[in-house]
């Protein structure tokens, strides 16, 4: 071979290269070659992974950048938009570590609308680089099309000179594109008078010529066009493909030297990296001690605080086990790590920033807890160290940290400092385009109608690993579209060719990269939103081995704090280790559903769940925690029963007992399998998780190894036992086959349970909270959710209902936050914040609590002379007055709406001018500015607004009722049965959001707030409306023959029942299609939407969809048996879904959703086998009654 490519595009010049790394790789090893570079633009994102594929495909890679190049990177304005493109090409890791110097300068210095390096940037970073003149965006050509033939050559002699001999070629190309047979033999001339070597591309952009089609739609895609836009960006060529030698030698038979001179450059190009090395920090120590002795010295201080009875016997379990992992640990070398951790969470904890218990497998391990890092007591709960840090098994530790989501950003600038900015990055992450977005962005750019795109991305069933490839497997409806539509085929065999390319870049939400040396010794850089991350994702920064950390911010943890700062100012000083596990009154809240708010036990399902398990212990949660997900969901009956029961726990083996005693002989977590593969097998802990992972990874080959080591044992050449094996330990083949095969099939679904006893302390910690002190824990949630009215409006609904009274925003009380107050009888009660209230800021909440810290404010003259200022207007006084936070100044608020003007013009006015000899309404109200007995000037007295306009009032001015609610009267009919929009914005708020629901027949109830109307294209009028219930508000569309019907009915306030059909669309907030609307009373109350059997969410989730061959209602009508359940909410769709794939069959099943009163036929993807097993499941879901199967 004696040709390379050295100027290819991956699917890393996003939305530009069409090339993914894998394929690319693939061809150029059919084709023969043994070197290729990767050349993306102004980026590095893909080098590692580019080189990892082509080492394993036997290729030589070679790393390089076309970089973008302007004459100065500082100039951000006009005409600095102007730049070049250049290739570089990493001669050797000297070279390799310039290049980094340079893309990542290109993004945090000269970032303007493309990251720009500049010619005096490039000349203190050449060594080690190769440098190719580019394509026509180069500075070379463009000059040679200007005819600046003297410049160009004065240019590439320049170069030469930069870069040295050898190091600088004129790149020549030929795609059929005019300019560049124009420049052609320019170049050629160039570089026979200066001697520069010449070298011969081509400028990948895509694997084969056919795929040029697709290249142009990513193009649309990244400029916001479509392909019949004239005006859009396109290469005008077929020929950006990568093209064999032959093909090349084809296009350029004139110029084999320069053919030759590309694999010569390649052959050159040796970079190597380094996976088989740690580069992690040295935490710096000014104690004299070295980092393990001081790591032994913490562990052990915490050693005496928390077993404070075994701490000074070493053969004690803890003393035992700490020696253990910290040896472990000082062989792996992660002994600075583990300082590292502890001193940011010390230091968050040392500032007052709320810190959580612990997160993933980290809770594992006694070092951390005696570090405090976790807070839960690992051999209290039966948690492995292997789990988190296998001796056997090189891999970086990965310790997650909560943190209050307020203060997180803190923990890091404080890491930033302790280790030099420069030493500190947040992380790269991509967003890539899945099987549903892939097809809607595709179909934008083709040009199809919204509707028609829509329908095929909903023919796409949602799940997190879904493929185009798969989805045309299991839906027949994406089938049907796909076979019978040809523009249909095209938009699936285009979507096909990109799914799965990134298609933006973005910062990991919690991802920071903390390194030895400055960060770009390891890594490229780049920016994001002003924020400065790495260009490797998070995957390639650990097989690099740089650390890595999660600093995560959890909003929970800023609950437990605000409410608990809340309880200090009432008397009560509690810390968050003080709350206890064991509170009888916890359990018996959470047994009977009463979860609002309470973390991870929220949803409607576990809620349910958990009235049927009734947990009474910790234990309990952990299980609840782990057991509510797909495949585990089966252990439910089980579990429960031998909870109810335990003289039904039945263990193959006496072997068993000790570990899963405490599951009921559940098998429930991942530690459970590695305990019993050590306990029954003899396998150690390290090699006991390697087998787990095995398992959960369904590797076929080596289970089939782990199996005959598990029965039978296994014996290394000398004949010595290396594993006992169950056999050899006294367990009957029979039953160590079938613990196998019990094990294999639930290992991938298995939970880690150091994590979910980490988040079960969490949960147990919100309950008690909201048992023992409800008033600050609701006003702590309301806080959390401020940024979410819905929600808001949610918990505001759940105090109500539960005596806790919301309190008005009142300047004399309330701060920028929701608070405890106390009504007007001394019930507490929640305050509404006042930076809750639209068009009040920080600084005039700041200015009203800093004057009343003089004395509350004692009427509206009071007021207004003392807090009136440029953070404090009239529009903020307004919105104050009409949120209700001057009820309390005496006045009403249709008084004080009448006056107010006038007595903030007068307050400015007196802090402008000299009062000598002049009077304002101030002065006539009183010498001191306070309130005279009689002032001649008086507010006028004014009848009070009615209560619907004052409640109207909080509404515009804060977005939720605070004082009442407009529906109050008709509160018992809303919880008659009618679906609400909470429910519905939950269904949107899925991982799947919404679509399975999209077009189910729903009826709502409650209050018209918009209504208006519009004429369409066609002439015909058709509505707009806002519906409003006790838990929030929802768009629907009347179209024209409703709203003629209608019309009359559709007017702001209106109590009315609307029967409609839900629309979910993935861009846009969920919405109804109104079919009919009726008056909110008793009567209409008792009557609700039904489905009828052809109206049917499919697998697309849409009502009306075209029939296939045999409908799925006809199907259902043939068969012998079929399965109704009885769900309480639609909330319980996923989960009945869920275990109805785990158990596919010809049985059909029919679901009735008990609140809202209506059934449907779930689609034939989601039929079931019937079988006793499942049906056990289901019952311990709904109850007996809630599933019925029907025929033989």
């Amino acid at each position: 071979m004696a040709f390379a490519h050295l100027h290819l595009h991956t699917e890393y010049s996003l939305l530009d290269g069409a090339n993914r790394i894998g394929p690319l790789v693939s061809r150029l090893k059919e084709l023969g070659f043994t070197h290729a570079a990767i050349t993306d633009h102004g980026v590095m994102y893909g080098a590692v992974d580019f080189y990892n594929v082509c080492r394993d495909a036997g290729i030589t890679p070679v790393i390089g950048c076309e970089v973008y190049i302007c004459r100065n990177r500082f100039e951000k304005s006009g005409a600095a938009r102007e730049y070049s493109h250049m290739i570089l090409l990493c001669e050797n890791n000297t070279g390799y570590q310039n290049l980094i110097k340079l893309v990542s300068a290109g993004f945090t210095e000269g970032f303007y609308y493309k990251p720009r390096i500049d010619y005096e940037l490039l000349k203190q970073h050449t060594e080690g680089l190769i440098c190719l003149s580019a394509c026509l965006s180069g500075d070379l050509p463009k000059m040679l099309l200007e005819g600046r033939y003297d410049d160009a050559k004065a240019y590439a002699l320049q170069m030469q000179e930069l870069f040295g001999k050898d190091h600088y070629y004129i790149e020549l190309m030929d795609h059929g594109i005019p300019e560049e047979k124009t420049v052609l033999p320019r170049l050629v001339r160039i570089a026979q008078e200066t001697g520069i070597p010449m070298v011969v591309t081509n400028d990948c952009h895509y694997l084969n010529r056919e795929d040029s089609k697709a290249q142009e739609v990513l193009l649309c895609i990244q400029t916001g066009k479509t392909l019949q836009d004239e005006s859009r960006m396109r290469m005008n060529t077929e020929e950006l493909y990568v093209k064999s030698e032959a093909e090349m030698r084809a296009v350029f038979p004139n110029f084999p030297e320069a053919i030759e001179n590309s694999q010569k450059i390649a052959q050159r190009c040796q970079v190597t990296f380094d996976f088989g090395h740690l580069h992690l920090p040295h935490y710096p120590i000014d104690t004299g001690e070295t980092a393990e002795e001081m790591l032994r010295r913490l562990c052990g201080e915490g050693l005496k605080a928390l077993y404070p009875d075994k701490y000074a016997d070493p053969d004690s379990e803890p003393c035992q086990r700490l020696e253990y992992e910290l040896s472990v640990i000082s062989h792996m070398g992660y002994v600075d790590y583990f300082l590292i951790v502890w001193d940011f969470i010390n230091y968050a904890k040392s500032h007052g920033i709320m810190v959580g218990p612990g997160r993933g497998s980290g809770a594992g391990s006694i070092v951390a807890y005696t570090l405090r890092i976790t807070m839960l007591d690992p051999l209290k709960y039966s948690l492995l160290f292997e789990r988190f840090l296998n001796p056997e098994r090189v891999s970086m530790p990965d310790l997650d940290i909560d943190f209050c989501y307020e203060r997180r950003q803190e923990v890091i600038d404080y890491v930033a400092r302790k280790y030099g900015s420069d030493h500190v990055s947040q992380i790269i992450t991509f967003g890539t385009m899945k099987a549903k977005a892939v097809i809607r962005d595709v179909g934008r750019v083709m040009g199809m109608s919204y509707a028609a795109v829509d329908q095929v991305a909903k023919a796409i069933p949602f799940s997190l690993d879904m493929t185009l490839s798969k989805a045309l497997e299991v839906s027949p409806q994406l089938a049907e579209l796909v076979h019978s539509d040809p523009q249909v085929r095209q938009l699936y065999d285009t979507s096909l060719l990109l799914e799965g390319m990134p298609r933006h870049a973005s910062t990991h939400a919690a991802g920071v990269l903390i390194t030895a040396k400055p960060v770009t010794e390891y890594v490229p850089l780049q920016t994001n939103d002003n924020v400065i991350t790495t260009q490797y994702p998070m995957g390639t920064l650990e097989r690099l081995g740089l650390l890595k950390m999660d600093f995560l911010g959890l909003r929970t943890l800023t609950v437990i704090r605000d409410t608990l700062d809340m309880m200090r100012q009432e008397g009560t000083d509690r810390k968050p280790e003080d709350i206890p596990t064991d509170d009888p009154g916890v359990y018996r809240m959470i047994s009977a559903g009463d979860t609002d708010g309470v973390f991870q036990l929220e949803s409607g399902g576990m809620r349910l769940f958990l009235q049927n398990m009734k947990p009474s212990c910790f234990e309990d949660i952990i299980a609840a925690i782990s057991l509510y997900r797909p495949g585990p969901m089966e252990s439910i009956p089980r579990y429960i029963a031998g909870k109810n029961d335990p003289e039904t726990v039945h263990y193959e083996t006496p072997l068993l007992k000790p570990i899963l005693e405490v599951t009921y002989g559940c098998m429930v977590y991942q530690e459970q399998v590695m305990q019993i593969v050590r306990d029954l097998a003899g396998y150690s802990l390290g090699r006991s998780d390697l087998m787990r992972r095995a398992m959960a990874k369904k590797k076929k080959d080596v289970m089939a190894k782990e199996r005959e080591y598990f029965v039978d044992g296994m014996v290394d050449e000398n004949g010595n036992v290396v594993i006992d094996g169950c056999v050899r330990r006294g367990v009957p083949r029979e039953v160590a086959e079938h613990i196998y095969d019990e094990m294999s099939s639930f290992a991938s679904y298995a939970f880690n349970k150091s994590h979910a006893a980490a988040y079960g302390l969490v949960a147990v910690q919100t309950a008690w909270l909201k048992l023992h002190h409800p008033v600050p824990f609701m006003a702590a949630i309301l806080n959390s959710v401020m940024d979410n009215l819905p929600k808001a409006a949610g918990y505001i609904q759940y105090c109500r209902a539960h005596g806790i009274p919301i309190l008005p925003p009142d300047v004399n009380q309330s701060v920028w936050k929701y608070s405890v107050g106390r009504d007007s009888r001394g019930t507490p009660g929640i305050r509404f914040g006042l930076g809750g209230v639209k068009n009040v800021g920080q600084g005039a909440v700041e200015l009203i609590v800093k004057e009343r810290s003089h004395g509350p404010f004692t009427d509206i003259f009071d007021f207004a002379s003392r807090a009136c200022g440029e953070s404090l207007n009239k529009r903020t006084v307004e919105s104050l007055i009409k949120a209700g936070a001057l009820d309390g100044l005496g006045h009403n608020r249709a008084e004080l709406l009448s006056v107010y003007e006038q007595l903030m013009d007068d307050a400015a006015q007196k802090k402008r001018q000299n009062l000598t000899g002049q009077l304002s309404l101030f002065d006539l109200a009183g010498p001191d500015g306070g309130s005279a007995p009689q002032p001649p000037f008086r507010i006028p007295s004014l009848p009070e607004h009615p209560r619907k306009v004052l409640l109207s009032m909080e509404k515009e001015m804060t977005g939720v009722y605070i004082t009442g609610h407009p529906l109050d009267e008709v509160r018992d009919l809303l919880g008659s049965g009618f679906t609400t929009v909470a429910q519905v914005m939950e269904d949107a708020d899925s991982e799947s959001r919404g679509q399975e629901y999209d077009g189910l027949s729903v009826s709502m109830a409650g209050i018209l707030t918009q209504c208006r109307g519009k004429v369409t294209k066609k002439g015909s009028m058709m509505g707009f409306l806002v519906l409003e219930d006790l838990t929030g508000s929802i768009e629907g569309l009347v179209f024209p023959k409703v709203y003629e019907k209608y019309a009359s009915m559709l007017s702001s306030d209106s109590l009315v029942v609307v029967d409609g059909k839900l629309s979910f669309r993935e861009e846009e907030e969920p919405k109804l299609l109104v079919d009919a609307v009726r008056p909110l009373n008793a009567a209409n109350a008792a009557i609700k939407a039904s489905a009828p059997e052809k109206a049917v969410p499919t697998s697309r989730g849409r009502a009306d969809a075209p029939a296939r061959p045999l409908s799925a209602p006809k199907l259902a009508a043939q068969s012998q048996r079929k399965l109704y359940l009885l769900a309480d909410t639609r909330a319980r769709m996923e989960e009945i879904k869920s275990l109805c794939q785990s158990h596919p069959g010809p049985v059909p099943v029919t679901v009735k959703i008990q609140d809202e009163g209506i059934a449907f036929l779930l689609d034939e993807s989601y039929w079931c086998d019937g079988s006793e097993e499942l049906l056990s499941v289901f019952r311990s879901l709904f109850g007996a009654g809630g599933v019925v199967m029907k025929g033989n």
